[in-house]
């Protein structure tokens, strides 16, 4: 199932995706940050099939997708007024709230919490599902499209390209609903608010709403993550990884490197903000100098650069200013403990 935009023509594979929903299928949908792999936030069933699909460790939580204008109580026990503030402030938007579940809510969306995350997405498909789903009034239960730890998909043939076997009739996800590619490229900030108490508001996850952007509503820069901190999307250290090792490189190394290892015969992708460097590589992905277009680009770039079957991909380091804090921290994931894998192919 394809479709473009909440038009008049995409009304019936708006309206079948939601009926799936409600008999516990999954349905892939766009949001303006990655697509996402839903299901109905309050069938534990069918979060479990989420799981099932992404093979993805059941202790790890999952984001509620509510409708513009949901009751937001309905899934929070407590909504403090900072939550109040920065909904009025950023929803619709790429910005989840975690806060104290509601005893109703089944603990399935929280990996075994008290939280939850909750979410408004502005994608008017992501809406238009939302607002069809239970009249406006479920849930949606969506981590992002993919295997777990793999790269975000920002088209609907990534996600084909994710599960091939899953989307097949009869396969665990009933649809994909086809909204363009993604407009802002990463993961949503997620900002904890389940502890204003004993630590105020803390960053869990940056993205495209920036530490400094909350603290301008709040009045509290947001604190960064501790020991105690609830367990949320994406935070793992390893993370949004492409089956070709990652490394981050200097600008200042990165020639010396490329050279280093094509004169040993390696297969080389790179994705920089510098033009193509010499013909030797097997790929080269050049990369906007602009943060919020680098986001944009981002995991269409890795997964392009995975396609080719490179030896490494070697990723130019970014600055390391605010502005770029979301793309570094899915970088730093991507690149996890494969630094040693440089050196090895040095060595060769």
């Amino acid at each position: 199932m394809s479709v473009v935009a909440p038009t008049t023509s995409a009304a019936s594979a708006i309206a079948e995706a939601a009926e799936a929903l409600e008999a516990g299928r999954l349905v892939a949908f766009p949001t303006e940050t990655v697509y996402g792999l839903g299901a109905d936030a309050e069938n534990p069933a069918a979060v479990a099939r989420i799981y099932q699909a992404k093979g993805r460790p059941s202790d790890h939580p999952v984001i509620v997708h509510l409708a513009p204008g949901a009751d937001i109580h309905y899934w929070a026990s407590d909504i403090p007024p900072m939550a109040e503030q920065l909904i009025n402030a950023f929803w619709p938007g790429p910005l989840t709230l975690i806060v104290k579940r509601a005893a109703h809510i089944p603990d399935a969306v929280s990996g075994g919490q008290d939280t939850v995350g909750l979410r408004c997405p502005s994608h008017p498909v992501a809406q238009a599902l939302l607002s069809s789903f239970k009249a406006g009034k479920g849930g949606i239960a969506a981590p992002s499209a993919n295997k777990f730890g793999h790269v975000s998909p920002t088209t609907a043939q990534h996600v084909e390209e994710e599960f091939p076997q899953e989307i097949l009739p009869g396969g665990l996800i009933a649809s994909v609903l086809d909204g363009g590619q993604s407009e802002v490229g990463i993961e949503s900030t997620i900002l904890d608010l389940s502890r204003l108490a004993t630590h105020g508001p803390v960053l869990l996850r940056p993205g495209h709403i920036s530490a400094a952007q909350l603290a301008e509503v709040t009045g509290i820069m947001p604190a960064s993550p501790d020991a105690t901190a609830p367990r949320a999307s994406g935070t793992l250290d390893a993370h949004y990884a492409p089956q070709t090792p990652v490394a981050q490189v200097s600008a200042s190394e990165l020639l010396p490197l490329i050279a280093t290892l094509c004169a040993k015969n390696k297969k080389i992708a790179v994705m920089s903000m510098q033009k193509t460097v010499t013909d030797e590589l097997l790929a080269h992905r050049q990369m906007p100098a602009e943060p919020v277009a680098y986001a944009h680009d981002l995991y269409a770039a890795l997964r392009d650069l995975d396609h080719a079957h490179a030896d490494v991909i070697l990723v130019e380091s970014l600055p390391q200013d605010k502005a770029w804090q979301g793309i570094n921290d899915r970088l730093r994931r991507a690149a996890f403990d494969s630094r040693h894998i440089v050196q090895t192919l040095c060595a060769d």
